[in-house]
């Protein structure tokens, strides 16, 4: 199963954020063990390492950790490229957030299974099934019986 993990699980295992993240880094574990494959989009990628340089701020080399963090990711994660049909298909999807929109549209263009989400509602007008993380992992435990 190939599954697109959406930027807040990924930064809800980076920040530990409670009560998230145990979901969060069951899921890592399941892609670490090749159970489902997980992929983040390219321009998830970089709001991630926004996201981590803003944890390390104030840090020496805070640009550096940030990175250090977003290659473990990669060396993890596929990366799906967000492409220019992505930006003008996400247009058309009527689902009040454009950045999650191009998420839909970059997952229905690579054909993932679906897409995990503690933000469930910006996802119901794409075509690609939706989970949130909990519900995400007992369909993988389903699935392994």
């Amino acid at each position: 199963m190939k599954a697109l993990i959406d930027t807040n699980i990924i930064v809800d295992v980076l920040q530990s954020r409670e009560p998230w993240c145990a979901a969060g880094q069951a899921i890592f574990l399941a892609v670490a063990n090749g159970r489902i494959s997980g992929c983040i989009t390219a321009k998830e990628a970089a709001d991630i390492h926004f996201f981590a340089r803003k944890q390390f701020a104030g840090q020496e080399n805070a640009d550096r950790k940030a990175r250090s963090v977003l290659a473990k990711l990669l060396s993890l994660f596929e990366v799906l490229d967000t492409l220019s049909e992505d930006c003008q298909n996400a247009l058309g999807i009527d689902n009040g957030d454009y950045e999650d929109a191009m998420m839909i549209a970059a997952a229905a263009r690579s054909g993932v299974d679906c897409i995990v989400t503690r933000n469930t509602v910006h996802y119901q007008a794409g075509s690609v099934p939706v989970y949130t993380p909990d519900s995400f992992l007992d369909l993988i435990q389903g699935l392994e019986k």
